[in-house]
Parts: C-alpha cells; sequence; structure tokens
C-alpha cells in the first residue's frame, strides 16, 4: 500500500490560514478530499494521514468527519492541548476513532521555542502512549537542538519528525540542521517525514539537486525503516504541482531496492500509524 503521510484539509478562512503570506497565495482556498482523491489515484498512491494545520478541537473533528466519509484518508493527526487539565478525559474520547492516529502542536509557531521541555506540555505527551497515540513534531530548525532531550523522556511514545525539521534550504544552510538531526536519529523510537521540502526552497527557481545533500544527511541517519513519504499537499502547491514534488523523491529513491522504496513510500508509514487496508 502506497501512502501520502502528510497532507491537508481545510475551507479557507482568513484568520485560520492567516499563515498562508501573498507568496503562496494559488493556496488560498478549500482543499478538501475531492480536490485530493484524483491527484492521488493519478499518482498511485492508495491513502493518505489527514494531519491538522489549525489548533482547535473543532479541526479535529473535521478531519474526523472527512475520514469516516472518505476510505482513502486512512488516517488522521489531529490536535488537543498537551497543557489542559482535561485532556485525559479527551483521549478517552478520541480512542474511539479508528482513524485517528496521532496527535500534533504547531511548536514552530511558540514564542516559546523549547515549550516541548516544559514540564506542563510534557505532562499530556505522556498520556499518549498508553492509548497508542503518536506524536508528529513539527518545528523549524531553530528547536531542533532540544529535541533529544524531549524524545529521550519518553521511549515508549512513537514521535515523528514533519518536513526533516524545516532547514534552511532555499539558504544552503546545512550544517547546525545536519548535526542537530543525527543527534535526533539516535534515538530508535523517532521516524523522519520527508515531506515538505520543495516550500524550504526557492518556491520559484528549486531543482531536484537543491534537496540532495538534505536527503542524503536523513537518509543516513535514520536509515529505510524509520522515513516516509509525505507530499505536504496543498502546501505544496506553493512550489510546483503534486505530481513534481512526487518525482522529486521517485528520482532520489530510484537506486535504492525494491523493498527499500516500498518502505518508505507506504510500509513505514503503515507500520507508525498502524493502518487498516
Amino acid at each position: 500500500m502506497k501512502i501520502d503521510a502528510h497532507q491537508h484539509f481545510w475551507k479557507y478562512d482568513t484568520r485560520k490560514h492567516e499563515w498562508i503570506s501573498d507568496e503562496m497565495a494559488v493556496i488560498r482556498r478549500d482543499f478538501l478530499p475531492e480536490h485530493l482523491a484524483g491527484v492521488l489515484a493519478e499518482n498511485d498512491i492508495n491513502g493518505c494521514i489527514a494531519v491538522q494545520a489549525d489548533q482547535s478541537a473543532e479541526e479535529t473533528e473535521f478531519l474526523l468527519q472527512l475520514a469516516a466519509s472518505h476510505d482513502f484518508i486512512k488516517g488522521v493527526v489531529g490536535w488537543a492541548d498537551f497543557q489542559a487539565t482535561g485532556l485525559q478525559a479527551q483521549l478517552e474520547k478520541y480512542s474511539q476513532f479508528k482513524k485517528l492516529k496521532g496527535f500534533r502542536h504547531i511548536l514552530q509557531g511558540e514564542k516559546q521555542r523549547d515549550l516541548c521541555l516544559e514540564r506542563s506540555f510534557q505532562d499530556g505527551i505522556a498520556l499518549l502512549a498508553p492509548y497508542g497515540f503518536t506524536y508528529d513534531i513539527l518545528i523549524h530548525q531553530d528547536q531542533l537542538p532540544f529535541i533529544p532531550e524531549f524524545v529521550a523522556r519518553f521511549p515508549d511514545q512513537r514521535f515523528v519528525i514533519d518536513h526533516i525539521a524545516k532547514p534552511g534550504i532555499k539558504e544552503k544552510d546545512i550544517r547546525n540542521w545536519k548535526k542537530d538531526i543525527e543527534l535526533v536519529a539516535l534515538h530508535p523510537h523517532v521516524s523522519c517525514k520527508i515531506s515538505g521540502l520543495v516550500t524550504e526552497a526557492d518556491l520559484k527557481t528549486w531543482t531536484n539537486a537543491d534537496f540532495i545533500p538534505y536527503l542524503d544527511v536523513v537518509v543516513n541517519a535514520f536509515g529505510t525503516e524509520r522515513i516516509m513519504y509525505g507530499s505536504d499537499w496543498p502546501v505544496c502547491l506553493a512550489a510546483g504541482n503534486y505530481k513534481a514534488v512526487l518525482e522529486l523523491v521517485k528520482s532520489y529513491f530510484s537506486s535504492f531496492s525494491a523493498s527499500e522504496q516500498q518502505l518508505f513510500f507506504g510500509g513505514n508509514a503503515v507500520a507508525f500509524y498502524q493502518l487498516n487496508g
């Protein structure tokens, strides 16, 4: 089964989606399952993981409703307030939804860059593993130094780094990111999504060659059993189209064995998110 392990749906709202800059104006519109289904089919992708883009309980409910109506949405990564006193009750409720696989907080947008090390935040993370929920780590590269300490405190929790932690691809900035991502990869319960690359590069002039140094680092650090493909659709449309994003990684992994490609393009996501057929 081929899986796109990272994409979003939304009904465009100027307040909720204020992060969409003028440079990315092409994605200032609705993106719903009917807009993605044909794209996945055209590219021989069997299913996807829908990831939250807004920090609200309504967002999680919205994604669960879409998943219940569309078989190709294999799993949902929702949002919950990890510092809320009622988190346990929320997780108990969400555990009844088979397609709810895990949660994410938009750490990259927090003024407190090391929020993941706050005791109140970690108390919430500690509640996930008993339910089998995963946690997606969404950060910018300046926050990577906090992640080894964070994940080390939860050895039984399945973590995945989103968008290879957003290095400065446009600036060809790699040295510090490389050092920090390699330290994170030393923790065997952490995986990495090769996703969101094109929007960290020059949106108009990127080429496949821009990403090879970063892909080399991630594959060497995590190995072929802890990486997974994600398109970051529709955000990726600000820098091209779905096929171009897919062909970028297809080209890179073309020299890998068939079994390694199968793991990257689906097998690892199926295992990590415990997907059903």
